[in-house]
């Protein structure tokens, strides 16, 4: 049995900007990303080889998070299209009409929904699948026993292709973005480390408080090793407040028990009544309650 996982927010945004026809619901407002997410959902579900039983999918509502209180400059709903986070709520009324396990989520994220679902079941199912690009998922990866899953690009990466992407061990990944970066959520990183650098320190140096704060201590090579080391030891408290806000928390307060989460059908009378609403969907679910 294999447990899905699904970063709703990140399909919302993916619907809404993708070459689909726009879509308005009869009363004017922009539907597209809503209508994209249930189609992309019902082709999930009838997926073969995704073998969908039992799943989940968060979203951020709002897009805020504690993360905020820790850092100024995290991201927030600034700048965001009107048009996306006027579909929050009507986006998670149409994943519960689809009779699917929503996480709405207003002070963790949804990434620490999907990593509290990762380190939950993942000895319970035979695979949990993380189905987001998002790099800093990789944190969650366990072997070949929790994958992520980045459904654009039709590629799957368990532990092995995490360090062949990211180039670090998955627990490493918050301190390499801490290092290099995440311009996605707002984490501006240390200055001079690239994804090479970071990654061949880390290799050595799997955590940011083994780096040995003189370079002439460092046995592997690194170019402007001294001036790395300086910038480094200047803003280690800054580098290791970006590790705290890359990394993941998985234990958020879920109360679904796995059981709860098995898919058994579209609800109806919900779908219909959304569906009229909205002006309608593409697809019909293959199953009803």
């Amino acid at each position: 049995m294999r447990l899905h996982v699904i970063d709703g927010t990140f399909e919302l945004f993916r619907a809404h900007y993708s070459r689909r026809p726009s879509r308005t619901s009869p009363h004017g407002q922009d539907v597209k990303g809503t209508v994209g997410v249930a189609a992309s959902l019902l082709r999930l579900l009838a997926d073969t080889e995704e073998r969908v039983t039992h799943l989940a999918v968060a979203y951020d509502n709002p897009i805020v998070s504690f993360r905020n209180e820790l850092f100024d400059g995290y991201k927030t709903g600034a700048g965001i299209d009107p048009a996306i986070t006027a579909q929050f709520n009507l986006i998670e009324e149409m994943t519960e009409a689809l009779g699917i396990t929503v996480w709405s989520m207003d002070h963790f994220e949804a990434d620490d929904a999907l990593a509290t679902a990762a380190a939950r079941w993942r000895n319970e199912v035979d695979q949990v699948r993380l189905l987001t690009p998002d790099k800093d998922l990789g944190q969650s990866v366990f072997g070949s026993r929790v994958v992520q899953v980045d459904r654009m690009r039709r590629r799957v990466f368990d532990a092995t292709g995490v360090r062949e992407r990211n180039g670090v061990e998955p627990a490493s990944i918050p301190d390499w973005l801490a290092l290099v970066g995440d311009t996605a959520d707002g984490i501006p990183g240390i200055p001079g480390f690239g994804t090479k650098t970071a990654s061949i320190l880390l290799n050595q140096y799997p955590t940011l408080e083994q780096i040995p704060e003189n370079p002439d201590a460092w046995v592997v090579k690194v170019r402007g090793a001294s001036r790395l080391a300086e910038t480094l030891n200047s803003k280690r408290n800054e580098a290791l407040l970006y590790r705290t806000l890359a990394t993941l928390i998985d234990d958020v307060p879920i109360t679904e028990s796995l059981e709860d989460l098995e898919w058994h059908g579209a609800d109806q009378l919900k779908y219909r009544t959304l569906s009229e609403r909205i002006g309608g969907f593409e697809y019909e679910p293959r199953r009803w309650r």
